[in-house]
């Protein structure tokens, strides 16, 4: 069940990460370790392809250190997603993070 909460999370970040800069998969999976989160390709490659089928991401194939990387970048479908959510993770955490005493 967390698992479902934090995919929602994850997708959002790697929205935000793809409108700074392309992305490819593994750069996603480091950039999530680094929060804490143990993320595998088994999770990441499908949650890219799905992002890039609903037309939130577009991706190019390159060779970097001879391999074969597919990276990724946001559309503008993808940024006008991201600029929603933002909107809606702000007010969703003001509200979570609202201090309130048990009781009342």
């Amino acid at each position: 069940m967390i698992r479902d909460f934090f995919l929602g999370f994850i997708k959002i970040h790697i929205l935000y990460h793809a409108s700074k800069a392309p992305v490819c998969g593994i750069e996603i999976i480091k950039e999530l370790r680094r929060h804490g989160y143990s993320i595998s390709s088994g999770t990441i490659y499908p949650t890219l392809h799905a992002l890039e089928r609903h037309n939130y991401l577009r991706s190019e194939n390159s060779v970097v250190g001879g391999k074969r990387r597919r990276y990724y970048q946001i559309t503008k479908k993808g940024l006008k997603v991201l600029e929603a959510s933002r909107k809606k993770i702000s007010e969703l955490v003001e509200e979570v993070m609202e201090q309130t005493e048990i009781g009342n």
